[in-house]
Formats: structure tokens, sequence, C-alpha cells
């Protein structure tokens, strides 16, 4: 055994210790902020006892009463659940897929194609400064009242992103790659399936992120239109119209934590997915 082979072997049995105190440092330093905002919120709300702004004490339990009081066969979530949260995520889910599905296509082919992208770019400029309320009145003649017209108010605000992402990152691949590919006679499928898509990865991720955001809040906006029976933003219509402001914050706080949840796990796929990209940038 050598001298240098010593710090080695002692730093790889020491290895899953120091990952479990690094995940457990993490975890504190992450959650210690929102710990001291919550016991701040919970002393303040406390002292000045206003009906505006209810304790999270109070929020926590109208949530647990609404939507996590089910029984552990369904895994807590009550009936309420199914009537609120359910149709808000489908219809964002449903949005979001469509807006990847057209941003992606429509990106790689405008990325790839430099006239067609110079045509195309001041009417894609003026499509995606248009804010999406602004289209609903288009989108109820276009579509039927109801989950039809709020997945396309999702399609038309996230899209972009997507699109002008995915464009830009089509548009960066490397001409001796591209160049390479002609030598080895690549077919347009093989060049899009193993150097132009693997190329425009980071940038899709990146626009994948700000639509995901836009989900959430044209999904919620959706929801609030005339038409509408069930989801979150229902629920927040008809607590308001009641002046039910611990059913408001409790709607409030449930979208902060999907919010949270959804990024995180977005972002642990991009982590797994782009893996190989980081290790090449440290190459």
């Amino acid at each position: 055994m050598t001298t240098a082979a010593l710090p080695a072997r002692s730093v790889r049995t020491a290895r899953p210790g120091a990952v479990a105190f690094r995940l457990v440092r993490g975890l504190l330093h992450r959650l210690l902020p929102l710990a001291i905002l919550v016991a701040c919120w919970e002393a303040a709300t406390r002292a000045a006892d206003s009906p505006f702004f209810p304790p999270p004490t109070e929020i926590v339990q109208r949530m647990r009463e609404m939507w996590f009081s089910g029984p552990a066969s369904h895994l807590f979530f009550s009936s309420g659940a199914g009537e609120d949260i359910v149709p808000s995520l489908y219809r964002m889910a449903l949005g979001l897929l469509v807006s990847v599905v057209i941003g992606v296509a429509l990106g790689l082919w405008l990325g790839r194609s430099e006239r067609v992208l110079a045509y195309l770019n001041p009417l894609l400029q003026f499509a995606r400064v248009i804010p999406p309320p602004t289209m609903v009145p288009v989108f109820i003649v276009l579509f039927e009242m109801g989950t039809q017209m709020q997945v396309a108010s999702i399609v038309f605000g996230a899209v972009w992103p997507v699109l002008l992402n995915t464009a830009d990152g089509a548009r960066a691949v490397d001409s001796t790659q591209m160049a390479t590919a002609e030598v080895f006679r690549l077919s347009p499928y093989q060049r899009i399936r193993y150097l132009i898509i693997p190329s425009a990865l980071p940038k899709i991720f990146a626009g994948l992120r700000l639509a995901l955001s836009l989900s959430l809040i044209l999904m919620i906006f959706a929801e609030l239109l005339p038409g509408t029976s069930d989801g979150l933003g229902f629920q927040l219509t008809n607590a308001q119209s009641m002046s039910d402001l611990l059913t408001i914050w409790s709607v409030i706080v449930l979208l902060g934590i999907l919010g949270y949840l959804f990024n995180t796990i977005l972002l642990a796929v991009e982590r797994r997915v782009l893996s190989w990209h980081r290790g090449a940038r440290r190459a």
C-alpha cells in the first residue's frame, strides 16, 4: 500500500458519513429561513389578531380539513382534493405538455432555418408580448367555455419561453459538429436526434422552467374566469364571494407549495438529464 493510497481510502471510508452530514446541513440551511419566517408570521398574526391575516397554524388546519383528511389508502387525500387540486393539475399538465410539444418542434425548425427565422421573428416577438388575459375573448369565441378555453390560455402564455429558447439552442449548434455530421452522411433525423437536440437541451430546460411557473400562474387565472365549476381558482373565487379569508390563504399557501415541489422535481430531472453536459464543461 502506498502512502498516496491512504488518504484516498480514508476519503472513500468517510464518504457516506460526509454525504449524510452535507445533506442534513443543506436541509437545515434550506429550512431554517422558512422556519424563522413562519414563527415570525405566527407571532405577528397572533399579536395583531386581525381577521384578514390568520395565523399559519389555522391555515394548515383548514388545508388539512379541505384536502388532506382522507384515509391512508388514498394517501390522506380527501374528496375535496379531487374536486380542487386534481382538475387544476390536469389543466396545468395538459397545457404545459402541449406548450412543450409545440415549442420544441417549432423551435428546432426555426433554429435550423435562418431564413424562416428572419421572416417570422418580428411576428414571434409581436405575439409573445401580448398578455394572455387579453386573448380570453378570442379564446371564448374559438373554444368551448371550460377546459378547452383554459388550456388554450395556458398554452398561449407558456409556449413562448420553450419555443424561443429551443430556437436559440438549435441555432447555437457547433458548426464543426454539423460539418462532421455531414461528412458521416447522417440523415436529418439522426442529426436532430444525436446532435441538435442534445446541444439544445440546456436551453430547452431553461425555457421549461419559465413555462412551468407561467403554467401555474395561468392555470389559476383561467379558473377565475366564468364557466369554471372546479379547481383551485374556482375555490379561490368562491371563498372570495363568501369573505372566507382562511380558505383564500389556504389556496395561496398550497399554490406556493405546489410551485416549490414542481420546480424541485424539474431541477432534479434537469440535473439527471444534463449530467453529461456538466461533465463535458468541466473537462
